[in-house]
């Protein structure tokens, strides 16, 4: 057997001299001893091969697996099943290497498969190589196909909108197949393309997960299917467009890695596995990653109404605050009053800023921030300069209308003279002015697809995006990037290997942002998670909330900023001041370690960061309470914690009349209580009496 083993997960292959090896495990870690081989364990069944075609790690098309199969290819409509007749299984660190040949077919197809112990993450990505002298058309590769036991129950999945990211979807597993397929050319607002499919009674904290996300940004095809034997298959990889990858002889086309990972501990496993795994791979200096800067963002505060010295008064009052980061958005280049024009045109607008940017760039480094700026090199408006020089430049069909979004159109990255211009713009703005982070914004829907040469498919253009961040990381390694595109419809973990920071999403009502923010911790760190406090009432949603709400909420993840202190209260400038302070003081704990999900009665939610011994509790309730008193709340990562103390910091909460207190909490609000670990798991922590639209913010400490 073939075996690869992580802290809690592994996987168990069987090889065989003339195919693929065959699936014996993906999940919680087995042992393997005196295992018997696959075909000793399976009686013969009726109307079936004489020859058994159990599933293999490579599932193949028409030859008597009638699942799904890992490739569909062809020449000109010939050679479109295969047989491998030639079989290697190499091992390097971690995982191993499968390379199949079909030597009738003239293909050779490479599966690799790595299991990092450190983060439990299984990583699989496949290759296809064109041994004959002819085209070699690739309709479909999964980057890796896994097995899914027959006691799954439900696909916990996610959709969404722009403002209106990460809505939770679970449904029944599927009797007959589940397909999640993105046609939008980039990653989409749903959030990533991943799933955690979920065992028989699994909750946050206990019971079987499997979860998988695609590295990729782009077009995508997530897929389940049931075999009548009774399991399911799961298979992820990029969606291609009719005729997008013709391979010519020697050439080669390689998948996004898909991610996966296995939990016998519930959701909350799976999710601080890809965690870690996220981290593993950000594009952090050597040094690691410094505390994460508070930043002001311009952009609700201002829009495209630049001016100097407002813009130099709103870093006096953000310094002021405690903020460390001062991001100019939109706006900011010639002839740019509005979405409809200058996309392209990246030099400073000479009527805002008769000087350029550097006095601004100066002021604000000179109050101690750091200054950032707004691009969007993507994307062009009909209406600029770059695009009168350059109309062929864009994603077009071939005589076809060039339909725009927010009054722009796409750069083609599939060209290297795109790529290189695009370049240079934007290397000349960072050796010019003092910017240390860039909001790299990604505003439309890539239509029509291809080159205005007719060439097919999005995966070119995803690829130079891909190959221009990491030009610009190169010749730039201390710049931050955000990944923005119209908020949340780019976070994926191929464009996470390249950034630093995720937008979550346009909307900003805190209300909102709670179901959104708990959607992104399912695959994504927090650190990554910009969460701002925004206007109230939120531009978005028209509604409301207290700034110590507002606060409370964006307190977790990267947190900023998104309007005008000179717009807000005395008091609302205060407890703004207050949280910033927190965050400064918590962000070790919440941007480090692990973070659990969980789910009281009476509509609470809560999260934990740091350990559970050593860790900030968020308690969240966004509903009215419906009962008399607010019962006890369980935290099952407290089991066998010995004893601990708990501290409350804050309450976030409307102000006006108080909720009724007990002496407990103001015993927690001094040195703390302390209490059992395994008291707190079943009995649970005693909760204060919080209205709707607050947080409790609890020390969780050793005693």
């Amino acid at each position: 057997m073939i075996v690869l083993n992580g802290t809690a997960s592994g996987i168990v292959l069987e090889p065989r001299p003339d195919g693929a090896p065959l699936w014996r495990w993906w999940g919680p870690r087995v042992g393997t001893d005196a295992l018997p081989t696959l075909a000793d364990t399976r009686p013969a069944a009726s109307f079936s091969l004489d020859v058994d075609q159990p599933l293999t790690l490579v599932p193949t098309y028409g030859a008597g697996w009638f699942g799904p199969a890992a490739l569909r290819a062809h020449r000109d409509g010939q050679a479109f099943f295969q047989h491998w007749d030639d079989v290697k299984i190499g091992r390097r660190s971690g995982g191993i290497v499968v390379t199949l040949r079909d030597t009738a077919a003239n293909i050779t197809l490479v599966q690799r498969l790595t299991l990092d112990p450190a983060t439990d993450v299984l990583t699989l990505s496949a290759s296809v190589r064109n041994d004959g002298d002819d085209t070699l058309t690739i309709d479909w590769l999964a980057a890796g196909t896994l097995p899914l036991p027959a006691d799954a129950e439900t696909i916990r999945s996610f959709t969404g909108r722009h403002n209106a990211e990460f809505v939770p979807q679970v449904e029944p597993m599927p009797a007959h197949g589940w397909v999640r397929e993105n046609r939008r050319g980039m990653t989409g607002h749903a959030g990533p393309p991943g799933l955690f499919v979920e065992g028989p009674g699994a909750t946050w904290h206990a019971g079987t997960i499997r979860a998988a996300q695609l590295a990729w940004s782009g077009n995508h095809r997530l897929a389940i299917e049931r075999d009548d034997e009774g399991f399911w298959t799961l298979q992820m990889g990029e969606a291609l467009a009719p005729g997008e990858i013709r391979l010519a002889p020697g050439e080669t086309y390689d998948t996004p890695d898909m991610l996966a990972t296995a939990s016998a501990s519930g959701r909350n496993g799976a999710i601080q596995s890809f965690h870690a795994g996220i981290r593993a791979a950000a594009p952090w200096p050597a040094t690691g990653m410094a505390p994460r800067k508070v930043h002001v963002n311009s952009w609700e505060g201002f829009y495209f109404d630049h001016d100097e010295a407002a813009l130099m008064a709103l870093a006096d009052r953000s310094a002021a605050l405690g903020i460390e980061r001062f991001v100019l958005d939109d706006g900011w280049f010639r002839g740019r009053d509005d979405d409809t024009a200058a996309l392209g045109d990246w030099t400073p607008d000479a009527v805002k800023y008769p000087n350029g940017l550097r006095p601004l760039a100066d002021h604000v480094v000179a109050l101690g921030m750091e200054f950032g700026l707004w691009v969007e090199p993507e994307m062009i408006n009909p209406d600029s300069d770059l695009y009168r020089a350059h109309p062929d430049w864009v994603l077009a069909g071939p005589d076809a209308p060039r339909p725009t979004s927010r009054n722009q159109l796409v750069l083609d990255l599939g060209r290297a003279g795109v790529r290189d211009h695009l370049f240079a713009v934007l290397d000349t703005l960072l050796r010019d002015l003092p910017i240390g982070y860039l909001k790299w914004d990604h505003n439309r829907d890539l239509a029509p697809t291809g080159g205005a040469d007719g060439t097919a498919g999005y995966g070119a253009q995803i690829r130079g995006a891909y190959a221009l961040f990491d030009r610009i990381g190169a010749a730039h390694p201390a710049v931050e990037i955000e990944a923005c595109a119209g908020g949340g419809g780019r976070i994926d973990a191929g464009i996470a290997r390249r950034t630093h920071r995720f937008w979550t999403s346009d909307c900003i009502d805190a209300v909102s942002r709670v179901r959104m923010q708990r959607g992104y911790l399912h695959f994504m760190p927090p650190e990554m998670m910009g969460s701002h406090v925004g206007a109230s009432p939120a531009h978005s949603t028209g509604r409301g909330q207290s700034m110590a709400f507002r606060a409370a909420v964006a307190l977790p993840g990267h947190f900023g900023v998104e309007l005008d202190p000179a717009t807000i209260d005395p008091d609302g400038t205060a407890t703004l001041t207050r949280w910033i302070a927190h965050h400064k003081a918590l962000r070790g704990t919440l941007h480090h370690g692990r973070v659990w999900l969980g789910e009281g009665t009476d509509s609470l939610v809560w999260q934990l960061h740091g350990t559970p011994t050593d860790g900030l509790l968020a308690v969240t309730r966004v509903e009215p309470t419906v009962i008399r008193r607010p019962p006890a709340l369980p935290l099952p990562p407290l089991a066998g914690m010995g004893a601990v103390r708990v501290r409350l910091i804050d309450i976030a909460t409307t102000p006006g009349h108080p909720a009724p207190d007990a002496s407990v909490f103001a015993a927690m609000r001094g040195e703390g209580v302390v209490w059992d670990g395994d008291w707190l798991a079943q009995a649970g922590l005693p909760m204060p009496a919080i209205k709707a639209e607050s947080v409790a913010l609890f020390a969780i400490e050793p005693a």
